[in-house]
């Protein structure tokens, strides 16, 4: 296969060739399968393709694609999965395939049946399947216990979405154990069986071995079948790693697979998706590489492996160690789908962090936290184009996340560019998200901006806190403001005697005595005031207006600061609304209206600290308004289709609010208004 690699002269371990049977891979580099959330009605039309083939021309040797899709009815589309159970997804697999080797990467799909972990009020209101009748506690199904007759039907429809598989053009598939229906009969928790299924290792892996022969009758020899595969179900699990060994020693044998796909732990639960399966920012980087590679050498066939592979220095010395035969760097290529092509051609510096933020986990996958084009290939580009204009003279004010990525992106586009930070350093709001104890990673999205400005001779102004005649005497052509905004506090009575968590995370404020924090956003200054509080010896009283704890964050992060409450020992209280705050003596009175009940209540405490977003610092804005040629208007037809902005007046400067200085909202939101309006630039 043709890329980047096959032009330079590298010894790089990751950038070595693999061959199983007829398929050589290019390098050591893939993305596993996970379901990205682009398919339209089950099927990978275009967007989804141009996300996979992003990657393919960053130089990937293998996608897999199509985490969880379904080969059957009753196996649901529940979190934006495939459909491999019909012949209408050939067509879009045919195209797909063609395009990726075209590019010189292969191409995977995962099928599978989830069992009990699917949903019988989805899709056609099916009743769920399992080996018996054991709930899951994530998915809540209570599932009928299959029949031979169900054991039979699955079986063929597993074959025949391969074979689907095969006439699309691709180069394998991978069935999923672990916790969907195939590691459902081979795990003594959720097998109860007393018949040729159950009881011993052999039968609880005899339905998957029906599945692997009869996709190998289906799709014959040369096309590859593989199997994400549990080395270890950890501490929930009934699965020790002996067993899982002697399971894939039995499937080697059989002649079933022809690689595993090697995953840790269980994924019933939401702690188990969130520490085991898909760990994020707070754990380890590569945690279950050593594992895995103890399961390789037992069994001696290819294996594949993702979990926190993050950075190339982890993904090589796993390599180069002989633990692993292809580095699953799903996420870090959500980052940066150009990864390898940056290694490959000596830019390894240049290649874009993955901070496992786990914002392409949340409803809005596959969107990163920091690579706003990721999954809008359809609109944007990774790879900024130079201005056919010629260069124009911008200036950037403010050096947060918005700014920092107005002034990259305009850099490429050949601009010369100047940023203003009144702060000492830039980062914004992202230091202050920094500080906590497991959020520090953060800090990644602003040390490779700023690597990049440096690159990219855009001029750096801090300490420069700029007014609107300052702007205006630099004769700008273009003006991008990301000045942020400042906290809000607004209450009905009381505003003026709390304070917010920026005085708190920023250590302006010292905490004492009994605190309440007030959270009114379910984001992460809350719980991060509440831990530097705990940390300083405070008693926290911990109130949000939300149902649950970080209401607005993805379920990860949701469960760390869960988690993170529990070990500092708050226990918050919730859905109640703080109204008023009076003082009562020395001390200050805290009233709070319950969304449900309806009820008042108070606490007595000695510092209130509300959070409640920010609202945007907009005197520059204002000030500069009269004098722009678009009267400060950001036109969202043109921004939205990344098109050059109209002008309203022949004369002035192109004015543009990004970020916070718009509206509160999180660090994805600010990187998208920045790459959308300068990509036009």
């Amino acid at each position: 296969m043709n890329g980047p690699e096959a032009r330079t002269n590298i010894k790089d371990p990751l950038l070595q060739p693999l061959t199983i049977k007829k398929l050589t891979l290019r390098n050591r580099i893939m993305s596993t399968s996970h379901a990205c959330g682009l398919e339209i009605d089950g099927m990978p039309e275009e967007a989804y393709q141009r996300y996979h083939e992003e990657k393919a021309r960053g130089g990937l040797a293998l996608s897999m694609f199509g985490g969880s899709s379904n080969v059957d009815r009753d196996s649901p589309n529940i979190f934006r999965q495939l459909n491999v159970g019909t012949d209408a997804i050939i067509p879009h697999l045919q195209r797909f395939s063609t395009r990726m080797h075209d590019l010189g990467a292969a191409l995977m799909c995962q099928i599978t049946h989830l069992g009990r972990r699917g949903d019988p009020y989805a899709g056609d209101r099916l009743s769920t399947i399992a080996p018996s009748p054991v709930r899951e506690t994530l998915h809540r199904s209570i599932p009928k216990e299959m029949d031979e007759h169900d054991i039979d039907r699955v079986v063929k429809a597993y074959a025949r979405a391969a074979l689907r598989c095969k006439e699309g053009g691709l180069d394998g598939i991978e069935t999923l154990a672990a916790g969907h229906l195939i590691g459902q009969f081979l795990s003594p928790l959720t097998n109860r069986r007393t018949d040729r299924f159950g009881g011993s290792l052999e039968n609880r892996l005899r339905f998957g071995l029906m599945v692997h022969e009869a996709i190998r009758k289906a799709v014959g020899d040369d096309f590859l079948v593989g199997m994400r595969f549990v080395v270890d179900e950890g501490p929930d699990g009934g699965l020790p790693f002996e067993e899982c060994v002697k399971a894939a020693l039995i499937l080697k044998q059989a002649g079933a697979v022809d690689f595993f796909n090697a995953i840790y732990g269980t994924m019933d639960t939401t702690r188990a998706l969130a520490e085991e399966n898909m760990p994020g920012m707070g754990s380890p980087l590569a945690p279950w590489v050593e594992p895995v590679g103890a399961f390789r050498r037992e069994v001696g066939l290819p294996v594949f492996h993702a979990a926190r592979i993050a950075d190339v220095a982890s993904a090589r010395f796993a390599i180069a160690e002989g633990k692993l035969d292809m580095a699953g760097m799903t996420r870090a290529q959500i980052a940066d789908p150009h990864l390898v092509t940056k290694l490959a051609s000596g830019r390894e510096a240049e290649i874009r962090p993955c901070v496992g933020a786990t914002h392409c986990q949340s409803p809005y996958r596959p969107s990163c936290l920091h690579n706003a084009a990721t999954g809008r290939e359809l609109t944007l580009r990774h790879v900024i184009e130079k201005a056919e204009g010629g260069a124009r003279r911008v200036i950037v004010i403010g050096g947060g996340p918005a700014g920092l990525e107005a002034a990259r992106v305009s850099a490429e586009r050949g601009h010369a560019v100047s940023l203003y930070e009144a702060g000492s350093d830039l980062g914004g709001q992202i230091r202050i998200g920094a500080t906590g104890s497991w959020r520090r990673d953060l800090l990644g999205i602003v040390e490779w901006r700023e690597a990049e400005l440096q690159r990219l001779g855009v001029s750096v102004h801090t300490n420069s806190y700029m007014e609107s005649a300052d702007i205006a005497a630099l004769e700008p052509d273009v003006v991008i403001l990301a000045t942020g905004g400042l906290p809000q506090i607004d209450l009905k009575e009381g505003a003026d005697l709390c304070l917010n968590t920026w005085d708190v995370l920023t250590g302006q404020v010292p905490m004492r005595g009994k605190v309440l924090i007030y959270d009114g956003t379910g984001r992460h200054p809350g719980p991060l005031a509440a831990e530097q509080a705990r940390e300083a010896g405070a008693e926290v009283t911990y109130v949000s207006i939300d149902a649950q704890l970080s209401e607005e964050l993805t379920y990860a992060e949701r469960l760390r600061w869960k988690k993170r409450f529990l070990q500092i020992g708050v226990k918050p209280v919730f859905e109640s609304r703080l109204f008023a705050v009076q003082r009562r003596d020395n001390r200050l009175e805290a009233r709070f209206l319950n969304e449900i009940s309806r009820e008042v209540t108070s606490v007595l405490v000695d510092q209130v600290i509300v959070e409640q977003g920010s609202v945007p610092m907009d005197e520059v804005y204002f000030g500069l308004r009269g004098q722009s040629a678009n009267d400060g208007v950001t036109n969202l037809e043109a921004m939205v289709r990344v098109a050059p902005q109209p002008r309203l007046r022949q004369n002035g400067f192109e004015l543009h609010r990004i970020g916070d200085a718009v509206s509160s909202r999180n660090i994805h939101a600010a990187m998208l208004d920045a790459l959308r309006i300068c990509s036009a630039l």
